[in-house]
């Protein structure tokens, strides 16, 4: 008996160990149900102990015969597995350390005891399905408030949304690499101080599209319990296919491979490396740098498979069938409007919109082409955002509007109004329109922002590397404060009430409601406004009407 006395010891020794603080800085280990894992220490702005642990595989590595195939879960290992460095991303262009074996996590906490139970923001990165990584995205500032994060990665472009409407490719395997992570945070998370059962799923751009897909989806059913819809929706003009054929061939073309059938796609794609097909990314461009989003969900036929999507995700909404949850939606101020100003780089590009306005906008605003009721949605929106003369360097602000709305806006109030109308539990809207000092766009040779742009409130949540690390006494920390805060209530009430140095800012957030169109204006005050950007979101609510 004195073996199990002694492990006994041992074990007591290593959970006191882990679960308190230390005056020394031993690595952190966790005991999880998949194995142990080592992890490292890092410190809030408030100078809170964080226990890191970074790329963790949640699924088997996606490479070899399982490239294009859903994620399977990853196995027990023996050992202790060392998770004290940055994971690789999913395989991109221009960034260090991609590899297709890229199916990582990352947990952040700040108290690793079993009863810690504290509620699990889990973000689903931006990067239009085809760049970014969960790496990237800090934890510094949220975790100065009681909550587990998880930043996760997911396959990227033709490897995570390879779709050619058939078995071979039915597609969403990114969107199912989410699942996983969700599957695998359900069963671990609470090894890192983690409630399974108060998931809050938050995404932006991309990422806020896909949470908009887990609310409809039968595989995300049960994994999570509020949701973040940033800057990002599927729910509005962005098409959602059956199948992306022609984007399958376009990829095989640009590595060399037959285009002929989807037999011969997959096959010939699979004998070429992940950096070659990661790399031809920019050869998707077919408008300047649009269409910014190239791989799209897509809802997949039956063919026997697990489908992550079954229907058009309105159509679910409207049905009901979707998962009840306390939400919130968001923008920024401006959004994607910067964009427009890439136009000038080339004296072709504006007359080249100008003159083919229909084959040019459904690229670079997102919504279906080739059809006449695509033509028709083109020839509505230059009208009532154009006008009828010729576009010129005069015409940037509004094709700005254009791409602002078309890219994220309408999709976003989209979602709000339609959850307002159809869940049971109530969906908040905010519009970020605070400028700080630094911005995901500046202008021209100037270190001054233009306008609060898209990202620029992720700038608040995590801490991004190429940004100056914010402190309490930097000007911004107060937004600091309020929208960690926002997300901290919301994950452990569902209420998101923001806090500035632990007193109530602003309690009185509205919901958005059918009969009060209400969102909550995040600039140096809170304010709740009416009917945002209704102008413009009411022409396109007309083109995509929800019948």
């Amino acid at each position: 008996m004195c073996n199990l006395s002694l492990l006994l010891l041992i074990f007591a020794y290593t959970a006191s160990t882990y679960g308190h603080h230390h005056h020394f800085d031993s690595p952190p280990m966790v005991s999880t149900p998949l194995g142990v894992v080592k992890g490292g220490i890092s410190h809030t702005v408030l100078g809170k102990k964080i226990y890191s642990f970074r790329g963790i595989p949640y699924a088997k590595p996606p490479v070899n015969e399982l490239r294009f195939q859903p994620p399977l879960p990853i196995e027990r290992w023996s050992g202790i597995y060392d998770a004290t460095n940055d994971g690789a991303a999913c395989p991109q262009p221009e960034t260090n350390n991609t590899s297709e074996d890229c199916l990582l996590l990352n947990v952040y906490s700040t108290q690793l005891t079993h009863h810690a139970n504290r509620p699990v923001i889990v973000f689903i990165h931006p990067g239009g399905y085809y760049g970014s990584s969960g790496k990237n995205y800090g934890p510094e500032y949220l975790l100065d408030q009681d909550i587990v994060l998880v930043t996760i990665n997911y396959r990227l472009a033709s490897l995570g949304f390879l779709s050619t409407g058939d078995k071979l490719a039915p597609g969403n395997n990114g969107l199912k690499d989410q699942v996983m992570a969700l599957k695998w945070i359900k069963s671990n998370i609470v090894a890192f101080g983690g409630n399974p059962n108060l998931v809050t799923i938050a995404g932006y751009s991309a990422g806020g599209a896909s949470v908009s897909l887990h609310l409809v989806s039968p595989m995300s059913k049960g994994l999570f319990h509020r949701a973040m819809i940033m800057s990002g929706s599927s729910l509005g003009n962005w098409p959602v296919p059956n199948h992306q054929f022609k984007l399958a061939q376009k990829q095989a073309r640009l590595v060399n491979c037959p285009d002929t059938d989807s037999a011969a796609i997959v096959s010939c794609l699979k004998t070429k490396s992940a950096a070659e097909i990661g790399n031809s990314l920019y050869q998707f461009d077919e408008f300047v740098y649009d269409p910014i989003m190239i791989w799209l969900p897509v809802i997949e036929p039956d063919f026997g498979q697990e489908r992550f999507l079954t229907d058009n995700p309105v159509k679910l909404i409207l049905r009901g069938e979707f998962a009840n949850v306390p939400v919130i939606t968001s923008v920024t101020a401006e959004e994607f409007k910067f964009v427009a100003w890439n136009l000038l780089e080339n004296t072709t590009w504006l007359k080249e919109m100008d003159e083919n306005f229909d084959k040019v906008a459904p690229i670079s605003f997102i919504y279906e082409r080739d059809t006449e009721n695509s033509k028709h949605i083109s020839k509505e929106l230059r009208k009532f955002y154009l006008g009828s003369d010729p576009l010129s360097e005069k015409s940037l602000p509004d094709i700005g509007k254009l791409y602002a709305d078309g890219v994220i806006g309408f999709g976003v109030n989209r979602a709000a109004k339609l959850l307002a109308a159809n869940n049971s539990q109530p969906t908040y809207y905010y519009k970020l329109s605070y400028q700080g000092r630094f911005s995901f766009h500046y202008r021209e040779n100037t270190t001054q922002p233009e306008g609060v742009v898209h990202h620029d409130d992720l700038l608040y949540i995590f801490y991004i590397s190429d940004f100056p690390r914010l402190n309490s006494t930097d000007p911004e920390y107060k937004t600091v404060q309020r929208l960690t805060s926002i997300i901290r209530n919301f994950a452990w009430t569902g209420k998101p009430i923001a806090t500035v140095n632990n007193r109530p800012d602003f309690t009185e957030w509205e919901p958005i409601t059918p009969d009060n169109n209400v969102y909550l204006d995040i600039d140096k005050k809170l304010t709740m406004k009416k009917d945002l950007y209704e102008d413009r979101y009411s022409v396109w609510e007309k083109l995509f009407p929800l019948s």
